[in-house]
């Protein structure tokens, strides 16, 4: 489920996004499949071709927003993460990532790091260096990882360094922890012990950190156990997932804190109960996510494609919905994910 989380002072404060933003129509570039694209039969590949095909110059995606168009480098790495996972359209993950690491659109997503430096963003941003086989202490000239950790206050919660305020939350706290992690002395324990200890009475996790009662939300509970998952911290982990067990309804499907089931928050449980080793939960979810997907009876341009919700296939929706589905259809957690052996091409669903 979309979640706002972090922002760029060039665009209106709602619209940055960090792996969920707020949902807006995204400005893409339709285009056809190309005859070389291969079909195939697998729901994640031919979901992450159809993204793939979606994508602005074959490198990014854009938000639109005041008849004024705008980068949005949060779903570009949704993308970058979603190929990473099904091990398809390198070609349009490499050039994306080239494209992050312009400077213009570095620093309008993680701010200068010194008046504006945002840990949610700088994070995410790591994380997909480090998943692209990148150095993430050199991207595009900036140490992300030494930004990253003078981001940790002494509570051990990563905060942001803004004129607009601190919009850091459980995205944040978790993406760093992840992205941390891989790297040689590891996630800091206090920050880890900062996101254990913001566990709900539920077993659940919140979103905000500051709210007066704490109220678990799927989102955040799904990153929050993928990050201690990874830093070792299982029993909190486990916690977390026996929450999502108990919020699971019974297509499967995962609702957002607005009780509407969407492709977004599912995709982020299946995710996570795999990671978890709850893969029968994890299968029902993903069932849900197949039943979102456009398929051979569906416009041959949309097929691959994953609807927000119910209600059918929207193109404002889609590109985001199905960025954050692929994860769960695929089963890869942020912590193994690599672009190691990835393909080239975009394919196409496989229809008779």
């Amino acid at each position: 489920t979309p979640r706002p989380s972090v922002r760029r002072p060039s665009i209106p404060r709602f619209l940055s996004s960090l792996l969920a933003g707020v949902l807006a129509a995204t400005t893409v570039a339709v285009a056809p499949a190309a005859a070389s694209s291969p079909p195939i039969a697998h729901r994640a590949g031919a979901a992450a071709g159809w993204l793939a095909r979606q994508m602005v110059d074959g490198e990014r995606f854009e938000v639109e927003f005041g008849g004024v168009t705008y980068p949005d480098q949060g779903l570009t790495i949704d993308a970058v993460f979603a190929f990473a996972a099904t091990k398809v359209a390198d070609g349009h993950a490499a050039r994306a990532t080239a494209w992050l690491a312009r400077p213009e659109i570095l620093t309008g997503y993680i701010g200068d790091g010194t008046s504006e430096a945002y840990a949610g963003a700088t994070a995410k941003l790591a994380l997909a260096a480090q998943v692209r086989g990148a150095d993430p202490t050199n991207f595009g000239g900036v140490d992300l990882i030494d930004r990253l950790r003078g981001l940790q206050d002494p509570s051990g919660r990563f905060v942001d360094r803004s004129a607009f305020g601190d919009f850091s939350n459980a995205f944040s706290q978790s993406l760093a922890l992840l992205a941390l992690d891989r790297t040689p002395a590891g996630a800091p324990p206090a920050a880890a012990a900062f996101l254990a200890d913001s566990r709900c009475p539920d077993g659940g996790y919140p979103i905000s950190f500051d709210q007066a009662t704490c109220a678990s939300d799927v989102d955040a509970t799904a990153m929050a156990v993928q990050a201690l998952l990874a830093v070792g911290r299982r029993a909190d982990a486990v916690a977390g997932l026996k929450w999502l067990l108990s919020v699971q309804d019974v297509d499967g499907g995962f609702a957002n804190a607005a009780g509407v089931p969407n492709a977004n928050s599912t995709g982020l449980a299946a995710q996570t109960l795999h990671a978890g080793g709850y893969r029968s939960a994890a299968a029902r979810a993903k069932t849900f996510l197949i039943g979102l997907q456009v398929d051979c009876t569906g416009a041959p341009a949309d097929r691959g494609a994953i609807a927000y919700t119910v209600g059918g296939f929207d193109p404002a929706t889609a590109p985001r919905a199905t960025a954050q589905a692929i994860l769960g259809l695929a089963g890869v957690g942020f912590a193994n994910l690599s672009a190691a052996h990835a393909r080239p091409g975009a394919p196409v669903l496989a229809c008779r």
